[in-house]
């Protein structure tokens, strides 16, 4: 209900003011402030619509200003001043001003009117909830398309269970069935409280159940899976539900069916992830479909057989307390992808302990970092690695873990106390092994010393570098300390761990070095004869004296240079023999061999040499025979003795080895022939390698159906030689051994053969392969058939003008006719075919004429095509003698 109050008597009243007061009119132009509010009770009434504002100013208020909604009501339209109640969501008092402006003679003003807008609780009826809906809001049981929508802020009661009620409602805290809400907005103004009720039916839920996975290994024993029950996976689900198989592995194959063979999906599809779906639908629409699904998930094994684990760094017990430390995985022989996984492992030690951590493997190494609490005194620290696990796994298989471990060393101070250097033997100017045992004050591993030499050689500030295993260890004297023969002294003075440099401790043990002098070979002589190159140059030693096992280094020099060379030889009488290599020998002329060292196998002594030499001559072999490549025919046979230059003199090879040579029978073939010359003293030529063209074309080929033609066309070879592929080379042939070269021209004989060969038009070589054609020339189009011509008569006089009965062309368009001549009484007269193609008026079948020659009259002819399934043809034809 609207009530106004403003009336026309209110109306008088303002205009009386205005006519005493003008300058009050002016100070009016937006008119008045409201009184009292304007109520707007009956929001449903479509009078709320559209209600003015502008009369509730008063007869005081200029058109031309503008409204404003001063609580942002939402229902007034600020242009026109038309206020729409319904577009209000809440009952209450709201405020609406409007303004006017830039009036003359009248100052800026507005005024403002209130509005109190009623409570509407809407047109409630049913609604429905599913028994799992957490969140229900009961603002559904309105119909917001059929009735105008209720306002918000109201409250809610279940009237049901006699409580109030949140508009949003916790379907699962209430059994199925159907409650009573009624929703009230209070009254507001002379506007009365209103209030409407409806009802809302939860359904029940359907139950999928909760289900179980399987969690398998890639090796497990899958037969007992050949036929798993999926409701055996599940428990709590209402019954009637259907299983589906989410990934397609065939096993669900109708509505019912709930079994499945997990053998049969390992063995065709592998590792993997598989969901096997439980579905059950509801009692009402309102209500989700709900499903549970049964993972059978198979996992993959990993084998880190072969994998190594590397711990970071081997430190010295002085640098426990700022060491850091690490660990890196190298994968063996599986490859292991790229991922994360957790890594259980476990360090020895007083603070050891057994931990997992998360790393990732990259390109099959994967790395993490150890606590430094681990390693707070000296010792081997074991760091074994127990289990590797991916990311993201059930644990359904046992991963192939083995013995992967590593030791990190925490180094002690050496101590070198107590330790024996054994005596050494070498020769002048030979560096020796020294040995160390019994270094048990040493954990073994690489470490440095420094050393002094005493004695007929002395030497002080020496380094070497030893690995100690087992308290035994050796070094290097080199060779400039051992100069002098005779008894030296080694003194260990200092000695430091190679893993921690940090590690050092001075040290004080010593031992003898006895060196030995070098062989003696003031009378030492060496004697090469002279040979042609390439022969086996013989080098023989003498002036050896009692020397029986020793090793001479030479070179050579002149013609023939050769950097240093090493022989071993055994001595007999102060004598020894060897071969000089022929690759050392490549120049012929003046050579000579110089022995600069010799060394005495017995001790390894070895002496320096200067002056043993002898020289000797190469003598030279031909020069490369003059050959120039060659080209031939295949179908010539050609052999060696055909190449050129060629004699006794001459050798070929086919292969660089020049292994063995060719005999002269040899069939030459397209490849490489390397030719020899021989000199009369035995030397032989460098090969001249030339190359050898064999030329061959293929045989011609025929095109499709190139053999057939037509005869009425008087085909010859060159149509055929137009039927292949190499028309303007090919040459025919009537017969293949000793046939004769047919002209383009020749006429072509139905089936008759032909033998073509192709001429290369580069190398003029007849190709050794042929094309056989058998022709036939009964091949006519259907205008060929246009000119078949029967004739009607003829006269078999012997004046050889048309004395036989012929049809022309008929043996070219049909090569399997038949032909048949009878007299009028029916006897066969004659019989023909494309062998026996022209009757000469005689009787060749026994038609009844004793001389067998037909007499003059007509005679009647059938022709048997046979082919096409043309009919026969009948006629017939008039002999005139």
């Amino acid at each position: 209900m609207i009530k106004k109050y403003f009336s026309f008597i209110a109306f008088n009243l303002y205009f009386l003011v205005f006519l005493l007061n003008p300058t009050k009119f002016f100070s009016q132009c937006a008119g008045v402030d409201s009184s009292a509010p304007f109520e707007v009770c009956d929001i449903a009434n479509s009078s709320s619509q559209a209600i003015d504002l502008f009369p509730l100013l008063g007869a005081t208020a200029v058109p031309g200003g503008t409204w404003s909604d001063d609580d942002n009501s939402g229902g007034l339209n600020e242009t026109t001043g038309v206020l729409n109640a319904q577009k209000i969501l809440v009952s209450g008092l709201f405020h609406y001003t409007y303004t006017v402006e830039g009036i003359n003679g009248c100052s800026d003003n507005s005024s403002t009117i209130e509005v109190i807008i009623g409570g509407y609780a809407g047109f409630a009826e049913k609604a429905s909830a599913c028994s799992d809906d957490t969140g229900f809001n009961l603002f559904q049981i309105f119909n917001g398309n059929s009735h105008l929508s209720p306002q918000s802020e109201g409250s809610w009661y279940n009237d049901t269970n006699n409580t109030p009620s949140p508009s949003v409602i916790n379907a699962t805290t209430f059994s199925p069935g159907t409650y009573k809400f009624t929703y009230t907005i209070a009254a507001i103004g002379s506007c009365p409280a209103v209030s409407s009720t409806g009802f809302v039916t939860i359904f029940r839920s359907p139950e999928p159940g909760k289900a179980t996975p399987l969690i398998l290994c890639e090796d497990s024993d899958f037969s007992i899976y050949s036929n798993l029950d999926l409701n055996d996976r599940i428990s709590g689900e209402d019954p009637g539900g259907i299983w589906t198989d989410n990934n397609g592995v065939g096993q669900i194959t109708f509505t019912k069916d709930h079994n499945i063979n997990v053998q049969q999906i390992f063995d065709t599809y592998g590792i993997g992830e598989y969901l096997f779906t439980y579905t059950v639908l509801p009692t009402s629409p309102v209500c989700k479909i709900e499903s549970a699904g049964v993972r059978i998930k198979i996992e993959k094994k990993y084998d880190f057989t072969g994998a190594k684990i590397e711990v970071k760094n081997d430190i010295c017990e002085s640098d426990i307390q700022t060491a850091t430390y690490s660990a890196t995985i190298t994968q063996g022989v599986q490859n292991i992808l790229n991922g994360q996984f957790y890594v259980t492992y476990n360090v020895s030690g007083p603070n050891g302990e057994t931990k997992t951590i998360l790393a990732g493997f990259t390109n099959g190494v994967l790395t993490f970092p150890l606590s430094s609490n681990y390693f707070r005194q000296p010792g081997s620290f074991t760091v074994r690695i127990i289990n590797i696990e991916a990311f993201g796994s059930e644990k359904g298989c046992v991963n192939i873990i083995n013995d992967l471990s590593d030791v990190l060393h925490v180094y002690k101070i050496p101590v070198l106390n107590g330790a024996v250097l054994t005596p050494a033997v070498t020769c002048q100017n030979k560096s020796t092994q020294a040995i160390i045992s019994n270094a048990s004050g040493l954990e073994d591993g690489d470490y440095s010393i420094k050393y002094n030499v005493s004695g007929s050689n002395t030497a002080t500030g020496q380094s070497a570098a030893i690995t100690v295993l087992g308290g035994n260890a050796s070094f290097t004297i080199p060779s400039n300390l051992n100069s002098n023969s005779g008894n030296s002294i080694i003194t260990i003075t200092n000695i430091t761990n190679a893993a921690t440099p940090y590690c050092t401790n001075t040290a004080n043990i010593n031992g003898n070095l006895i060196i030995n002098k070098l062989p003696d070979a003031s009378n030492l002589k060496v004697e090469v004869l002279d040979d042609c190159i390439n022969k086996p140059f013989k080098a023989s030693v003498s002036g050896l004296g009692t020397l029986t096992d020793v090793t001479i280094s030479y070179l050579l020099s002149g013609s023939n240079t050769a950097a240093l060379q090493t022989i071993s030889l055994a001595a007999t009488n102060g004598k020894a023999d060897f071969i000089i290599p022929a690759v050392l020998l490549p120049n012929t002329g003046p050579t000579a061999i110089s022995i600069v060292n010799l060394v005495n196998n017995d001790n390894s002594c070895d002496v320096d040499l200067t002056t043993v030499s002898d020289a000797f001559a190469l003598n030279p072999i031909p020069v490369a025979p003059t050959a120039a490549d060659q080209s031939f025919c295949k179908i010539e046979r050609a052999t060696i003795a055909n190449l050129v230059p060629n004699g006794s003199r001459y050798k070929w090879y086919n292969s660089s080895a020049l292994t063995t040579p060719l005999a002269n029978t040899y069939v030459l073939k397209t490849e490489d022939y390397w030719v020899t010359e021989t000199s009369a003293a035995g030397c032989t030529s460098p090969a001249t390698m030339i190359k050898v063209t064999v030329s061959d074309s293929s045989a011609p080929v025929l095109d499709a159906d190139g053999q057939n033609f037509c005869g009425l066309e008087n085909p010859a070879i060159l149509d055929l030689s137009n039927n292949t592929n190499v028309a303007s080379t090919v040459v025919w042939y009537d017969a293949l051994s000793n046939g004769n070269l047919l002209a383009a021209s020749t006429p072509l004989t139905d089936n008759t053969t032909y033998y073509g060969f192709d001429i290369s038009a580069s190398t003029n070589c007849i190709s050794e392969d042929h094309l056989e054609v058998k022709v036939s020339l009964s091949h006519c189009d259907e205008t060929e058939y246009e000119t078949f011509f029967v004739p009607d008569g003829f006269s078999p006089n012997g004046d050889n003008v048309n004395d036989t009965f012929k049809i022309l062309k008929i043996d070219f368009l049909y090569p399997n006719y038949s032909l048949e001549i009878y007299n009028r009484y029916g006897n066969v007269m004659f019989k023909g075919n494309r062998n026996k193609p022209d009757w000469d008026g005689r009787n060749l079948e026994g038609g009844g004429f004793g001389d067998g020659v037909a007499p003059n009259g007509v005679y009647f002819y059938v022709i048997h095509f046979n082919k096409d399934n043309k009919p026969p043809q009948q006629g017939h034809l008039y002999l005139n003698r």
